[in-house]
């Protein structure tokens, strides 16, 4: 049986025990979530928050490093960091407006603990752009510094892409390590049903039969997000800088959309995407082999729509007001996240106990989120790749014009 199904089975099995719990006596559900409910959920939150400053550092490093020479980068190496900077800050936007317009978390709804809870007061924006260079990388780490962690990597992913040749072996090291994660990842996702099932069951038990529909709420804006950022702005890049027909593009590129939907892997689907692209979509096959592969691994609109959906929805829940500075900061933070989520599946939700740690929210929120998760991962990695697509064959019809213009 597949990792999704074994998710849906623990999700839906976690909803009818859940729902169960919240007829029986307050001792009962107390016990089991203390002795059985509450450490199953609690180590899998370990686990993932085990993986956070390893994964962001050895990825952003090996996708700043894979972009080449500087010097090569180029028209299109400019076009596409762009078009992947702008997208993901558009999809930010329009998920944290949709999450502040539905309201998803209502406050009230879960039963949540927030008497011992106090956000940390956000520091000024000036201060928060000075303090992402930092004056101790090793401590940065260590105290899980997250937008420092990823200047640092930045910073030696550029080094190793100046020195080439005479750093292969560190590069080489980084690869291996990246291998490693990628292993332990998978190993994680192994146990996510029976953390899916221990954390949902125990969130319904807890929140009573409110908390469904509110997690619906959440669920639905998530998915009114990615489906309005691809109607939207994607629609848009193809047929005003793509000049072509939208409709055209997804129906040329739905059978990469599909196996993405199915894998929930960016990179599982990557050889399908560019299949498609080059057959269906005509894109050239340099461009094809150059912007898919980055966007990949830096280009992750759908999971940066959900990590600012989340994140909102969790202060919702918790009743944390954010202010302006927080909401930069999660743009800023879920952007930059969204450079180093490896695309495979469940890599979300450690971004996303990124983004809650930067913003001072309760990382044990992700548990009111984990267990519809899996399913939203499938729709965001189907936008995930569709934009990759939708940068590659808007920079493959601008190039073969201006190629037209210059014969």
């Amino acid at each position: 049986m597949s990792l999704t199904k074994k998710i849906l089975i623990a999700l839906v099995l976690g909803v009818v025990v859940g729902i169960v719990l919240t007829f029986v006596t307050e001792s009962v559900y107390s016990n089991l979530d203390m002795y059985l409910l509450g450490p199953v959920g609690q180590i899998f939150i370990n686990l993932i928050m085990m993986l956070v400053v390893p994964i962001v550092f050895v990825s952003i490093v090996l996708g700043t490093a894979g972009l080449g020479e500087p010097t090569k980068l180029g028209r299109i190496g400019v076009k596409t960091i762009s078009f992947f900077l702008v997208t993901t800050a558009i999809a930010l936007i329009l998920s944290l407006s949709l999450a502040y317009i539905i309201k998803p978390g209502t406050e009230g709804v879960f039963d949540v603990e927030t008497a011992d809870y106090e956000a940390s007061s956000a520091p000024p924006i000036m201060e928060t752009l000075v303090d992402i260079i930092p004056t101790n990388p090793v401590e940065a780490m260590s105290t899980g510094d997250m937008l420092s962690v990823i200047a640092f990597a930045i910073f030696i992913g550029i080094a190793l892409a100046f020195l080439g040749e005479k750093t292969q072996g560190i590069s080489r090291l980084f690869e291996q390590a990246n291998e490693i994660l990628m292993l332990i990842v998978n190993l994680v996702m192994k146990i996510a049903p029976y953390g899916a099932f221990a954390l949902i069951a125990s969130a319904i038990g807890g929140a009573g039969l409110d908390a469904v529909g509110s997690m619906g709420a959440y669920m639905m804006t998530v998915i009114l997000g990615l489906i309005l950022h691809a109607a939207i702005t994607y629609s848009l890049a193809i047929w005003l800088i793509g000049r072509s027909n939208p409709l055209e593009f997804y129906k040329g590129f739905f059978p990469a959309m599909s196996v993405g939907f199915s894998t929930a892997s960016s990179s599982a689907t990557l050889p399908i995407s560019m299949k498609a692209a080059q057959e269906n979509l005509g894109v050239s096959k340099n461009v094809s082999s150059f912007v898919q592969p980055l966007g990949a691994t830096i280009n992750m609109d759908g999971t940066a729509i959900m990590q600012a959906t989340a994140a909102v929805f969790i202060s919702q829940v918790y009743a944390v007001s954010l202010d302006f500075t927080d909401i930069i900061l999660i743009i800023l933070t879920a952007t930059l996240a969204s450079i180093g989520t490896a695309g495979v599946p469940g890599v979300g939700l450690i971004m996303l106990a990124m983004v809650l740690n930067q913003v001072g929210l309760p990382v044990e929120g992700i548990a009111l989120v984990i267990g519809i998760d899996r399913l939203l991962d499938m729709l965001r990695t189907s936008l995930n790749i569709t934009g990759d697509a939708t940068a590659a064959y808007i920079i493959s019809e601008g190039e073969r014009r201006r190629e037209e213009k210059g014969s």
